[in-house]
């Protein structure tokens, strides 16, 4: 009876984690660059005299699927998509150095190159700032110019260079705000040979129709487990019934 209902409990709160992953990755499904979190189960058990039998699993969101979102056109000169397994590098909040596939590029009321959450861009010498009274674009290297309104028929300039980094060789880990960092710390190289797709964005990875079969699973099988529990409790009355009988 105490195995069932262990069981059982550490199953909901599986479900439950799970259910709030799947919610996530549909709130998201529209979100630029977005990559569709992906849960992981270790499996724990008490040790102890009379708790071996008693196993449970702890779930957490600890990685994303990487598979490539689709390409839309924009044609705005900001907008990049990566390319394989390239990423750009941002600073993140905490003024770490994390990694993200959001493209959709802008430049902030005080000049610096930033993604569409406000995050600076980091270039080969940290956030790079556009002068003002020029026009930002991105070259397919990565490489930032300008154009001077003021003079348009001048050649662009280039003022920076994107920090485009592979992950290919190492392991990242995607953050709660959506970032991803090196697992244990650390920086990912530069790659010289990376390439971007410029005037494009690359959308979520996230399947809605696949999300939502996933939510509808994972709802019933909270319901399942739920039953158990009262199935143990029924069966555990019926038997303290009998005793009460046979007393």
């Amino acid at each position: 009876m105490d195995r069932m209902i262990w069981t059982a409990v550490s199953g909901m709160s599986a479900s439950m984690a799970r259910q709030r992953m799947i919610a996530s990755n549909m709130a998201n499904a529209q979100t630029i660059g977005f990559r569709a979190e992906v849960m992981q189960f270790t499996p724990m058990t008490l040790k102890g005299p009379s708790l071996e039998a008693r196993a449970l699993s702890d779930g957490a969101v600890r990685g994303a699927s990487m598979a490539a979102g689709a390409m839309i056109r924009t044609g705005r000169p900001l907008d990049v998509a990566a390319q394989g397994e390239v990423m750009l590098a941002v600073q993140a909040a905490d003024g770490s150095e994390a990694y993200t596939r959001r493209g959709d590029l802008a430049v902030s009321p005080n000049g610096v190159l930033v993604k569409g959450e406000g995050l600076p861009v980091l270039g080969e010498d940290g956030p790079i700032a556009v002068p003002p009274g020029s026009d930002a674009s991105i070259a397919e290297d990565g490489a930032v110019l300008v154009h001077d309104r003021a003079n348009p028929e001048a050649p662009p300039q280039r003022i920076g260079q994107l920090k485009l980094a592979s992950r290919s060789g190492s392991r990242v880990e995607k953050g709660l705000d959506g970032l991803f960092r090196v697992a244990g710390g650390g920086a990912l190289p530069g790659d010289a040979a990376a390439r971007l797709l410029t005037g494009t964005l690359e959308q979520s990875n996230v399947n809605p129709g696949q999300v939502l079969v996933e939510m509808v699973e994972a709802q019933r099988l909270f319901d399942m487990r739920t039953k158990l529990v009262a199935t143990a409790k029924e069966i555990d009355e019926g038997g303290a019934s009998l005793m009460r009988i046979n007393g």
